[in-house]
Order: C-alpha cells, then structure tokens, then sequence
C-alpha cells in the first residue's frame, strides 16, 4: 500500500462528491470512491495474469481517485484501502490492506473462481427504441408486487430457460397476462445485486426475498438468463434494460423495492466486501462509537453522513435515468428519515432531497414507513410528494371482514363501529394530511411479508417450522380467519366462506381510495401453506402456481372486474381529498347512509352492531367525465334487506358487481329494497 497523496483542493463551487464512482475523465476512465479514515487506497485492475495497482490520490474531501486506460467494458477491478482502526470518533474500520474490496458503485460484478466478488466495467449502450416511461398518474395506478423469480418460476406459458428471469418477466404471455389483469405497475422485490446472511448459509437456506444488498448498483446476476450470466455484467444490464423497455411498450410501469437501510456486510463479524472496510463511519454509531441497529439486520446505513446521502441518490438517479425506472418503494424508509440524532423527522435532508432532485422528477416514491427503532412507525408522517404503505388500511380491513366475522360466531361484538372502516373506504383521512390527499396511502390487504390472501382466509396461525426458527419467525398479528378449520379442507360451506371473504376484501382494497397494492398471485389463490413468512423459501412455497382449478379462474376474473370497474369509474379513486361544504376539483363528494337507506347518525359510527353501510361517492370532474357510484358493504353472516338511498338527482342504481354468490344484473330505483345474504360488497353505477 502507498501513503496518502493529496490533490489541490476543488474550488468551493465544484460539489466535492460528484462524479463517485467509474467515468470517463480527461485522464481516460477514473474511478474516485470516498473514505475519510482512510491513508491509502489502491485500485486493482484484472490484467491477467498479472495485477495493476494503481495508487489513488485523496483530496480535502476525503476522496481517492484513480485512473488507467485499461477500465473497460468487461474489465474486473476492486480496492483496497488501509488506515488507522480507530477514528477521534471511536468509530472502527477494520482496516486490511490485503482484504478486497468493491467499489460501492460498480455498475456490473462478477466472481472469481473462489467465490469472490469483483467490480465489472459494463458497456452501458443500449437501443431503447424510442420508448418512454408510461408516466402513468397515480389515481389510476394500480401496483402489482411481484418476485422476478417466483413470478414466471412455474409457468408453462414461458420457456423453460426463460423462467424465473427478467427475460421471463418480460416475456410476451407474462406481458399480456399482466395486461388483461389490468395492472399498471410490476412492483419488483429487490433487484440490486444481494447475498445470503451467513446465519441463512450456515443453515442451508438462502434469502429468497432479496433484502440483503451487495450493491445498489448492479442488478441481480442470479435473475438473468443462463446465457446472459455466461456471457457477464454488460449482457445481464442488456436483459434487464430489455425487461424494462418491453413492459414500458405495454404501458407498464417497473417499480424497484429498494434496501437503502442497511447492507450484506450485517453486524460487526460480518463479512467486510465494500463500505466497511473503506470508512466505518458509512454506518450508524453513537457517540461512543458503538453500532446503531434500527433495522434488525445488523448494520443501519448512516445517511446522515454526506457521502452515504450521496450514494443513495446516485443510485436513485440511475436506475430512474439510465435503467428507466419509474418508481421506488423504500424498504425502513422511517431510518432514512433519522438524522444525526437518530432521531426521525420528515424534513430530513435526505428525505427532501429525494423528493426535490429535479433528476427523480416524475419518479414515484413510496415508503414502507417504520423501522424497529425507537419512534420507528412513521405511517402518516412522512413528507408531501411521498406516499406510504398504509398499514393501518390493512389491518381494519382485516379486522372488519375476518375478526369481526370470527367473534360474531363465538358470540362477541365487533371490535371497531363502521366509522374507522369508512375512513379507511374514503382515503384514510385521519392518517394523512389534507393537503397530501388520499393518494399519500398505498393500500394493500397483503405483501410479500405475512400471509397470502388464500392463506388469511384459512389459517388462524402461522405455520412457519419450514424455516428453521421453531416457529418463532414472522408476526403474531395476522387478523386472519381460518372459517372453521385450519388449512386445507374439502368442506363445501368452508370453501364458499373462504371465496367469499376473498372477494370482499379484494373489493376493499380495489374500490377504496388511495392507491391499491396487489400480491402477485393473490388474485388466483396462491398459497404458502400457512407460512407467512417466505424470506428463506426459493421453491413452490413462494412461487405462483399457474395451475388454476374453477375457483381460482373464477377469483381472477373477479379481480380483472374490480380493476376494470375502479379504472371506469373515477368517483373510486379521487385525487384530493374534499372540504365539506366547498367543491373541491379531482375530490370525491362522499354520501353516508344506513341499511334503512337515512343518512347516517352521528352515533351510529361508532356502533359495534352495525355492519351495514352504504357509500354514495360522486366525482368532481377536472380531467374526466362526472361519475357517481354506489358501494354497499354488509359485514355480516346474517341476512340484511337494505334500502337503497334517496338522493338529488339519483334515478336509479345500476348494478355492476356484487361479492355474493348471486348476480342480479336488474337496475333499482332509489328506495327499493335489496337481499344480502352473508358478508357481501356490491357497486352500482348511479344513473
């Protein structure tokens, strides 16, 4: 290794962080990484048979930089750095001038006949045809998260070396089957190039899920083609382009999951690849130095620190600007909010800077809003220009068609009056502030953490002795319902029960405001056997089945409809919320009323005996012909005869689709009565 050789200082305009990472300077291709605890770093060059060294040079700003003619498309190149262990901070980097280290922002890795990983110079060319970003506007988004690899993993309609892949994701009968479900939005667990935690290894498991990240700029090697992973890092870049251009063409949009909380390197025995052993103070400590923990997986990126502030939004505006993505949904995004204190707020520079960087404009961002830090559940508060994964919409959701339905057979009362339900029906107004209106909520009944849609309905709790934990892995807090018997049964009064619920909780989530998450496979019945927590699963636990029997056929046609009838119906998904009193353009004027068809009382809200509601919703057209629908929920096994509701300028209901077992396509007249036979939704169209 080589002493520290300084640079003159940039003027005080130049932002000292620019250009980090590997880019073609006057001195030919330069590297510049950043490390202030470091004395030395040397960038290595695969010059086969031999190594090149290259000493880096540091400027007052604590960046090396580095350059050689030799960093080209396909070139392999790591670090090493050396310095003092211990800064005036107390912070540890456990410095090793013989460890191996990747560039934090290599674009392409590869690995070395021993297993190791090495930065890989990529050709960044790519024809994308012309095709641009479907730019789809969030009131008529409809997101569908799915795995790159569980989603065409089993299906027949793919070819056999495309499974699993990006290739498979964009393959042409994944495209239409997306496309005839009517989604808008693939919203894809994590992509960034990520590793098993060595507890996962030493177990015999490996991280299906993906949220272990190596690098936050390499796509994921192991969900490319075979081909493209022989042919390398430029070839595997070109099949995910390809992926995101070919769902794009299909109006498309390519959402990433993105893990900016925490990296692979875990707990201070963790394995050392890239910011640990460049500078310790990458990650979260305290004033003695010792290692904050707000994610649970060992390490907390310190995004207080400029340059770790910097490696996030450098990341972000690739991927949204070379890669074309359209959206990020940020996993513990609550711990990107915590500043030097550790302390959350929602004007944190970082939290800020992504939503004003004039290169994300038009990018979607959404937060998973907690982490498991002290003050970590964030729902509500993070800042305008984000939405949030609406947690509290899950569980009153829940709560209303699965406990409420439980505890009335055991004897009890509801847990909650229809009031918190409506709220939630309406856009969650009590969560999020007026001026950020109901698209601040992404609201979903399931995601890939927790039970399946097939399994809430049929599981009271976790099964989860496949993962190795003795069952303790995964949450407590289901709300599930399991109709009678726990798992599978052939008991025809269950399974109708099930189908049931099924509907009407996909009828919540799909004719609610804000903007609704689906789980790939919920719509045909997937299920995981009662594990609710697939982390560590890369098998037929967590991957789609494609093999639909009637009812699963007839649930994803219910589906297809729901979507259908929200995109038709602009009265569903307002994009403000409203002022009682006042017109409020792209709002929904909301009606009340009761099974008797009168306006809601006051007190009624909070009645737990009450199960029966009915939602008169009437746009106010800014950008689309005026709309008026009705929603009628009955959350109830007994039978109900509601009187449909008379107001101005109503002449008729028009029905368009009901969760019960029945169909009656006859219009009514305001003040006609109409049978509900056990928990049911059912919208009509108001003519």
């Amino acid at each position: 290794m080589t002493g520290v050789q300084l640079v003159r200082d940039e003027p005080t305009a130049v932002d000292p962080l620019r250009d980090l990472g590997l880019h073609h300077g006057p001195d030919g291709p330069t590297l510049r990484v950043w490390s202030g605890a470091a004395t030395s770093v040397d960038l290595v060059i695969d010059d086969a048979p031999q190594e090149r060294v290259v000493p880096m040079r540091r400027d007052a700003h604590g960046v090396w930089t580095g350059s050689d003619p030799r960093l080209t498309p396909g070139r392999r190149y790591w670090l090493r750095a050396d310095g003092h262990p211990k800064s005036a901070l107390g912070v540890v980097t456990p410095f090793d001038p013989k460890v191996n280290l990747l560039d934090p922002y290599a674009r392409g890795l590869g690995r070395t006949g021993r297993g190791e990983w090495r930065g890989v110079v990529v050709d960044e060319a790519f024809d994308w045809g012309g095709v641009e970003k479907p730019l789809t506007p969030l009131d008529h988004t409809v997101v569908y998260e799915a795995h790159v690899r569980g989603f065409t993993r089993l299906s027949p309609h793919v070819p056999e070396d495309l499974r699993g892949t990006y290739a498979g994701l964009a393959h042409e009968s994944t495209i239409a089957y997306l496309t005839n479900l009517g989604v808008t939005a693939v919203q894809l667990l994590p992509v960034h190039q990520h590793v098993d935690e060595q507890r996962l290894v030493a177990q015999g498991f490996e991280n299906y899920w993906g949220y272990n990240t190596l690098s936050y700029f390499a796509p994921h090697a192991g969900y490319a083609s075979r081909d493209a992973q022989l042919a390398g890092a430029s070839a595997i870049l070109r099949e995910f382009k390809g992926m995101v251009r070919l769902l794009h063409e299909a109006g498309i949009e390519v959402w990433l999951d993105v893990v900016y909380n925490h990296t692979a390197e875990e707990g201070e025995d963790g394995p050392v690849t890239s910011l640990r052993g460049l500078d310790g103070s990458y990650y979260r400590h305290d004033a003695e130095g010792r290692p904050i923990d707000v994610t649970g997986c060992g390490n907390t990126l310190d995004t207080s620190l400029p340059a770790a502030r910097r490696l996030v939004l450098d990341s972000l505006r690739y991927w949204a600007n070379e890669l074309q993505i359209d959206g990020f949904r940020f996993d513990l995004a609550a711990t990107l909010g915590r500043g030097a204190d550790a302390v959350f707020s929602p004007d944190d520079p970082l939290l800020t800077a992504i939503r004003d960087d004039a290169a994300l404009a038009g990018v979607k961002l959404v937060a998973e809003p907690w982490d498991v830090g002290l003050g970590g559940w964030q729902t509500g508060n993070f800042p305008d220009g984000w939405s949030e994964w609406n947690d509290r919409f899950r569980n009153r959701a829940r709560d209303f068609w699965l406990r409420d339905v439980a505890d009335a057979r055991a004897g009890g009362a509801a847990r909650n009056g229809l009031g918190s339900f409506a709220s939630k029906l309406s856009g969650s107004s009590n969560i999020y502030a007026h001026d950020r209106g109901p698209l601040a909520g992404v609201n979903f009944i399931t995601a890939h953490d927790g039970f399946t849609l097939a399994d809430v309905v049929a599981y009271d709790q976790k099964h989860n002795l496949r993962n190795g934990e003795e069952n303790r892995d995964g949450t407590d807090d289901n709300r599930s319902f399991n109709h009678g018997v726990e798992g599978p049964t052939d008991n025809p009064w269950i399974l109708d029960a099930r189908r049931r619920a099924s509907r009407n909780l996909l009828a919540t989530l799909l004719l609610s405001a804000g903007i609704p998450m689906i789980t790939a496979g919920d719509e045909i019945g997937r299920t995981q056997r009662g594990n609710n927590n697939g982390y560590c699963s890369d098998d037929e636990i967590s991957w789609v089945d494609w093999q639909l029997d009637d009812a699963r056929e007839a649930l994803l046609a219910d589906t297809k409809a729901l979507i259908r009838h929200r995109r038709e119906n602009p009265a569903l998904r307002p994009v403000r919320f409203g002022t009682q009193g006042r017109v409020t353009l792209s709002a929904t004027d909301m009606s009340w009323f009761g099974d008797d068809g009168l306006p809601m009382a006051a007190d009624a809200w909070n009645d737990p005996h009450r199960r029966t509601l009915q939602y008169l919703a009437a746009s106010t057209p800014e950008t689309e012909e005026f709309n008026r629908v009705l929603v009628v929920v009955h959350g109830s096994e007994t039978s109900v005869t509601v009187t449909l509701p008379e107001a101005p300028g109503v002449s008729g209901y028009e029905p368009l689709w009901t969760s019960g077992d029945v169909f009656d396509p006859a219009p009514k007249k305001p003040g006609a009565g109409h049978d509900l036979h056990g928990p049911t939704v059912t919208l009509w169209r108001v003519s």
